[in-house]
């Protein structure tokens, strides 16, 4: 075992060393790999690729060949840093100050990753694993176009003959100290563009053109009234956002003829895409009343999910409670994860640090929270484990 196994403090100032911006791996898969290979792990690195997209590196990591199966999923990827001169050290430092390490990816989520690790080498260090399987799950494509990542290695590990029978999403979970929140769904994502369509022409003739931007009002009026639904027993309300409005007319004397809408749609499991669909396109055409418009829909879709309650969920609360003393919210807020794709292979849930520097300059962990997460899977490891005997 290497001697930093256990401390996840200096595991994850390993990998926030490595510059992984998506979809560059960085040396960060092969940190990670390095690391959990003296735990017994056997290391499998697919590279996927698929025409327009970069290739991305991935890693799958197995212990054990028999028993359950418990997944942990993650990502080594973060996103750009930004200017450097915003951060208090260099994002790709693992600098450490009163008692927090900063660094590009300390809460999403490369400490989470750092601490299952932990976890996994501190049991092992006591001859505590369970019987049964552990695999790392780890892509490096997140927090990029998600093409070369989680979905093409859930069907590279089936094809290899493995099958998960619980996962969890080492994702930051907690918004304000650990113990917060367990994310057991997501809602559903759909974007789209709209065009409204008219005739272009010179603003002192309105008469001989047809001003596209005049309905945009009632268009976006009716996508937002009435609300899309109330929410549900397990999601808050659904919710459209327009994200841009363009006519690509920069002329202050000339009239458009065509006018774009962007938007995006965080649905619950009051719908599916289809029915989404339909109730936009119904609204849509109830606003013009027969003017020309087009729609055209983004594609992957991000499906609604719920995971039900069960010895994964159970195992995950009791051990944050144990750990902390707070029973832990479930909930299906925020917005997407690669559990979207891990639900089609087995029961998911996620639960990481806290992330209100996520994606921030500084972003950082408390040390103490790494202790304190660690500690976490350890005793999940173990209960779930217990659960399945």
């Amino acid at each position: 075992m290497t001697p930093f196994a256990t401390d996840p403090a200096a595991i994850l100032q390993r990998l926030l060393r490595c510059p992984s911006v998506t979809p560059t791996e960085g040396g960060a898969l092969g940190e990670l790999a390095a690391m959990v290979e003296p735990l017994g792990f056997a290391i499998q690195r697919p590279t996927f690729r698929e025409p327009g997209t970069p290739d991305v590196e991935n890693l799958l990591a197995t212990r054990g060949t028999s028993g359950p199966h418990l997944c942990f999923a993650g990502h080594t990827d973060v996103v750009p840093p930004g200017a450097e001169a915003d951060w208090r050290h260099p994002p790709f430092s693992g600098a450490v100050e009163a008692g927090e390490m900063f660094g590009r990816g300390a809460v999403d989520m490369k400490g989470g990753i750092a601490c299952f690790v932990a976890a996994v080498a501190r049991l092992a260090d006591r001859g505590a694993l369970p019987e049964g399987c552990i695999s790392l799950l780890i892509t490096g494509d997140e927090e990029g176009p998600a093409i070369n990542g989680t979905v093409k290695l859930l069907a590279f590990a089936e094809a290899a003959g493995e099958r998960f029978d619980a996962c969890l999403v080492g994702e930051p979970t907690n918004p304000q100290s650990l113990g917060d929140m367990i994310k057991i769904g997501r809602r559903g994502s759909l974007s789209g563009r709209l065009a409204l369509a008219g005739t272009q022409g010179h603003v002192a003739y309105p008469h001989l053109a047809d001003n596209p931007a005049r309905r945009l009002a009632a268009v976006l009026d009716a996508l937002h009234h009435p609300p899309l639904d109330e929410g549900s027993e397990a999601f808050q309300p659904s919710n459209l956002e327009v994200t841009s409005v363009d006519t690509g007319n920069a002329a202050t004397n000339v009239i458009a003829a065509r006018i774009d809408v962007a938007f995006n749609i965080r649905f619950n499991d009051r719908w599916t895409p289809e029915t989404l669909r339909a109730e936009l396109v119904r609204r849509i055409e109830a606003a013009l009343g027969g003017k020309p418009y087009e729609i055209v829909w983004r594609e992957p879709v991000s499906d609604v999910f719920v995971t039900a309650g069960g010895p994964l969920t159970a195992a995950l609360s009791a051990a944050v409670e144990a750990v902390t003393g707070r029973r832990p919210a479930l909930s299906t807020s925020g917005g997407t994860s690669d559990a979207r794709f891990i639900k089609n292979h087995c029961p998911v849930v996620e639960f990481g640090l806290v992330g209100a520097t996520m994606h921030m300059a500084n972003e950082r962990v408390a040390l103490s929270d790494l202790e304190t997460l660690t500690a976490i899977y350890e005793t999940f490891i173990a209960r779930w484990f217990a659960a399945q005997s």
